[in-house]
């Protein structure tokens, strides 16, 4: 497998550029932010990411193959993979559309013609980038909310972002079934900086999935995506991740929304694998009676630090903010859960609720909680609640006087702990997400 120089440089940034055929903005764009990451510095607070040296990331893996019309299409190893996973299959049983992305370029992009025929946008962004019809969407959209000077990721995926996908909802359209991505990370020493622009217009409705998977590899790989997401007046959004990293892995993604009158977004999120995650999904309720909520279940074991959270910025009033967390660690496992709550002057009857709860399984791991709140109204409502709790030796002796194993016994109290979050995933995410609280609670057990 052949894939571009090491590290990041103007050469390779205006080669990216010149193998995706891109329009000369694009190029303009990926060499200001490459500007902007020369100027700054890995983060001085969080996980210590010292071990991570992009010098040696590769910034792009070249493509086996263009991508596919259908899953026949792909070369036979990749959709050795991809059927492991469950990806056709889930298409037809269930799924409004698909993108599979490998590495750096997506494989497979499919939408139903009865969700087409509605005007729903399902594409690769490069394809939508390059569009008559959706270019200037793209260009309108692209990066405004997640800018390139927010942090140093930020700037490198700005620099070298490469596949993802562009989805549009139109006015009082309700998609019926979720469409979803999935990425799979295979080449060792890379990174993956896929693109997510979702649009979802007055009025209208969407489910989006998003999976990611990975093997370990002996050296450490980078996954630094980006999420953007508009939320139209009245519109909804429900956006859930169940991520499985290899723990070789540096999950360093970004994610934000902004939501406009009375409409809302739903996060929900497993975080599973990757050696260090800072991941801290951001929502703007820009408009009066907006709301968001965000559930996220998190699993650390043996030298792994997950530091997760969630950012809300309060601007319009009546708005509401609900956040469910829940970590587990073990063998030493480190979660660290952060939430920013802002509420603007001019917010007015602002409501926020905050649940951090954490399932420690030895004396070794270690959950944080850290709470941050800039309050600028007095008529907000805000609270936070965080409890850190163990299983009961009790509730193991009874599960066991009814024929459990102790090691079944405890993956059902974890899996019981986690319930109210995974039944919010569609069935098969559901089932993966069990899946995974299973095999990490027999690791080591």
């Amino acid at each position: 497998m052949s894939s571009l120089l090491k590290g990041l440089s103007k050469d390779i940034v205006e080669k990216i550029s010149s193998i995706k055929k891109e329009p000369k903005w694009m190029l303009e764009f990926r060499l200001k932010c490459l500007d902007d990451y020369t100027k700054m510095h890995l983060p001085k607070w969080g996980p210590n990411l010292d071990e991570l040296n992009l010098n040696d990331i590769e910034s792009y893996v070249f493509p086996k193959q263009k991508i596919a019309k259908s899953w026949a299409e792909v070369p036979n190893e990749i959709r050795k993979t991809f059927d492991e996973l469950g990806i056709p299959k889930a298409e037809k049983d269930g799924l409004a559309g698909v993108g599979a992305q490998y590495d750096s370029e997506l494989i497979y992009h499919n939408i139903k013609s009865a969700v087409a025929k509605k005007g729903v946008v399902y594409l690769g962004i490069e394809d939508a980038l390059k569009s008559r019809k959706y270019g200037k969407m793209v260009h309108e959209h692209f990066m405004k909310l997640i800018q390139p000077t927010d942090h140093l990721f930020a700037a490198l995926h700005g620099a070298v972002w490469s596949g993802g996908s562009f989805v549009y909802v139109p006015p009082y359209t309700t998609v019926e079934f979720p469409l979803q991505a999935y990425y799979r990370f295979n080449a060792p020493g890379a990174g993956q900086f896929e693109h997510t622009l979702i649009i979802v217009d007055e009025g209208a409705d969407l489910h989006f999935i998003e999976g990611c998977s990975a093997p370990k590899y002996n050296i450490a790989n980078l996954h630094a995506g980006a999420v953007e997401i508009y939320v139209e007046k009245c519109a909804h959004v429900k956006f859930s991740t169940v991520e499985n990293w290899s723990k070789n892995m540096y999950n360093l993604n970004s994610k934000r929304a902004i939501v406009k009158d009375g409409g809302s977004i739903e996060w929900v999120a497993g975080s599973f694998g990757s050696r260090v995650s800072m991941l801290y999904p951001m929502t703007i309720l820009d408009g009066n009676n907006s709301s968001c909520e965000y559930s996220c279940v998190s699993f650390s074991s043996s030298e792994q630090n997950l530091d997760t959270g969630v950012k809300v910025l309060h601007k319009g009033s009546n708005t509401r903010s609900l956040i469910n967390s829940k970590s587990i660690s073990k063998d030493g496992g480190k979660n660290t859960f952060r939430n920013f709550i802002k509420v603007e002057k001019d917010a007015k009857n602002v409501k926020s609720f905050t649940n951090c709860q954490s399932l420690m399984l030895d004396s070794e791991s270690i959950s944080t909680t850290i709470p941050f709140f800039d309050i600028r109204n007095n008529s907000a409502d805000i609270m936070h609640e965080a409890s850190v709790g163990k299983i009961s030796k009790n509730e193991v002796d009874y599960l066991r006087a009814r024929g459990l194993t102790e090691q079944n016994a405890r993956s059902l109290i974890v899996r019981g702990f986690t319930n109210n979050i995974s039944k919010e995933l569609p069935l098969e995410y559901a089932m993966e997400m069990n899946n995974l609280i299973r095999l990490e609670m027999a690791r080591n057990s």
